[in-house]
């Protein structure tokens, strides 16, 4: 029987009120790394919108594993905010989700003033200097961290922890052979390539199973030549799955370090991301820009080819991302055994969307996938089309 998508379900030991989750999207609305009123709001958004669970993103494990100095990272400073947004969301009937991770190759050096680490030397293209191979003395300690920012989590009275392992952030790097080239035994084969992402999950299921949903969200493909492709990554969500240790997969594609337009796909904001930096940087984006940000045309439900492999070959509960706007497209998701459906930008143009697809089956979604909210991560994550107050 086809499960309803606005129908409960279970998330490991949690109960959602329906199978839409508010993807990850970076909210640039901690400025000095700590919650403020204004992440409160992002999330009460969704959550008043009739969404079964919001996730808070992107809390780092490490203060170098961020992509910007004004990011959370998980520490006790910031339990008193997480507490207080976890318990705005319940109070709105909304479970919530901390995506935590490491950026890895992905952090910018510059603004956290702290060496970016990833598998292998290399050059950051985030201010021109240079990622520093991680030990495995760093390594271990970045696992641990992960354990810990899932207690951080558990103790905030979060429902869940959503373990980033997409997009060439740290874990995701290990996995591909394009940026991983070392010779230890995290480097090579695909068992070595693999294995922090095991250690990782296996550290946060010790930490924290049973008390928290742990979701890992993972990269399907990089869309890189020479990256982590689809045959691969089937096989490490099988050892996943075989581990025990992660309730669901959210299933992911792209390089936020070499092809972020992979993930999103559509109109490619080259112009708007400019001007968000002084004009040297500006010229550069506008003359080579259209290089990095390659436009993909959008289409509804653009993984859901590459998703249905994963589906035939697990077991595990898997949550369906990528161009869902339509109530059509969330019951062919369910109709395929997906478990969820995760939506991003269309929420952020419309937050209280799900109200209008449920007293309207054929409704459609406002958003026309211009992009433009992207660059918009430096001043309060929102659709540009509308108020970022809108509910």
């Amino acid at each position: 029987m086809t499960a309803d998508v606005f129908g409960p379900a279970r998330l490991g030991p949690v109960e959602l009120r329906n199978r839409v989750i508010k993807a990850a999207t970076f909210e640039g609305m901690t400025p000095h790394g700590l919650v403020t009123d204004e992440l409160i709001e992002f999330h009460l958004r969704p959550a008043r919108g009739g969404v079964g669970m919001t996730t808070v993103a992107y809390c780092a494990t490490s203060p170098e594993g961020r992509t910007d100095r004004h990011q959370i990272w998980m520490r006790p400073e910031v339990l008193p905010g997480l507490r207080r947004l976890a318990d705005a969301v319940h109070a709105e009937g909304a479970a919530v989700s901390a995506q935590i991770g490491h950026a890895g190759p992905v952090a910018n050096p510059v603004s956290n003033r702290l060496p970016a680490l990833g598998p292998s030397r290399r050059l950051s293209p985030l201010g021109m200097r240079m990622i520093n191979a991680a030990s495995a003395g760093d390594l271990d300690r970045i696992t641990q961290a992960h354990a810990r920012a899932a207690r951080t989590a558990r103790d905030a009275g979060f429902d869940a922890v959503e373990l980033h392992f997409g997009h060439n952030y740290l874990v995701s790097s290990f996995l591909s052979a394009k940026l991983n080239r070392r010779g230890d035994r995290f480097g090579g084969s695909l068992t070595n390539r693999a294995r922090l992402a095991l250690d990782i999950a296996r550290a946060v299921r010790g930490a924290v199973g049973g008390q928290l949903a742990i979701i890992a969200k993972l990269n399907m493909d990089d869309g890189v030549p020479g990256g982590f492709w689809l045959d691969e990554s089937i096989q490490v969500a099988r050892w996943l799955e075989a581990d025990g240790s992660v309730d669901a997969l959210e299933l992911t594609a792209g390089s936020s370090l070499l092809n972020p337009m992979y993930l999103f796909t559509g109109d490619a904001p080259v112009r708007e991301f400019a001007a968000q930096f002084p004009r040297p940087a500006r010229l550069a984006i506008q003359l080579a820009g259209s290089r990095f940000l390659r436009a993909y045309p959008y289409q509804e439900a653009y993984l859901l080819d590459r998703a249905r492999q994963f589906r035939a070959a697990l077991n595990l509960p898997l949550i369906l991302l990528g161009g869902i706007t339509r109530k059509q497209t969330m019951d062919l998701a369910m109709a395929e055994g997906f478990a969820f459906v995760a939506m991003a930008r269309a929420l952020l143009r419309e937050p209280g969307l799900l109200h209008r697809i449920r007293s309207d089956p054929e409704a459609r979604s406002l958003c026309i996938h211009c992009n433009k909210c992207m660059p918009t991560i430096y001043r309060g994550t929102h659709c540009v089309l509308a108020s970022p107050r809108t509910t």
